[in-house]
């Protein structure tokens, strides 16, 4: 099969991202408006960018209407209305349906922390709260936003933040900042409305060395990597 994506309506490319995009860790961003309402949704369209500075991104993409959703208005600079700051908090198990029903729809100003009923931590270095339940969350200034189709339904929109601080929950990190993956016990997006979790983990060598290891997938059920 050969798609050309300009023949494609925009519901079929999305269907094709998040299906074949997998898995897709959750950026469970914060934000507070110029007014000081706070917000929270989920993004998985979301990576790191590089360490020097230590950067990362997430993309909004516009509403039905082509409008900027909540968390975008928020975080954008404040030269274009917004705040200019951002916290990404991760997406764990504990509390994943939370995450899921943070995506619900809400008025302009109604914040997602009461409806799901996580609660607002301070941040130390910006003004939107961080999710105290979250195990590590990413303080962030917002640098640049590129808008790939700007005002137009479905338009993508990648925010650049620098971290300017991470809050680690006790055990999350060890003594040489390396994450415990049982601690985090994160889940990403799969295709639709499925998730999966991130408990089943294999180590390879990387380079030459690893086309002489072992192959521990073969020892599970479904087709080899």
């Amino acid at each position: 099969m050969d798609l050309d994506p300009e023949r494609l309506s925009t519901a079929d490319r999305y269907k094709l991202l998040i299906g074949c995009i997998v898995p897709r860790p959750i950026a469970f961003v914060s934000t507070i408006s110029p007014e000081g309402r706070t917000n929270l949704a989920p993004f998985s369209f979301f990576t790191g960018v590089g360490s020097n500075p230590m950067t990362l991104l997430f993309c909004p993409v516009n509403d039905a209407n082509g409008h900027e959703k909540d968390t975008l208005r928020n975080c954008k600079p404040e030269s274009e209305g917004g705040t200019g700051e951002f916290v990404v908090n991760l997406a764990s198990e504990g509390y994943a349906h939370l995450v899921a029903a943070a995506a619900e729809t809400l008025p302009y100003g109604d914040s997602e922390f009461e409806l799901t009923g996580l609660t607002p931590a301070t941040s130390l270095r910006v003004r939107p709260p961080r999710v105290a339940e979250s195990p590590v969350a990413f303080e962030c200034r917002t640098i640049q936003i590129v808008r790939t189709n700007p005002s137009k339904p479905a338009g993508g929109n990648v925010v650049i933040g620098r971290v300017v601080h991470v809050h680690a929950a006790d055990g999350a990190l060890n003594d040489r900042l390396h994450a415990d993956p049982d601690r985090l016990a994160a889940v990403a997006r799969m295709g639709g409305r499925t998730y999966c979790r991130t408990r089943d983990r294999f180590t390879l060598e990387l380079g030459r060395p690893a086309l002489n290891t072992p192959r521990p997938w073969e020892k599970q059920t479904g087709p080899p990597l």
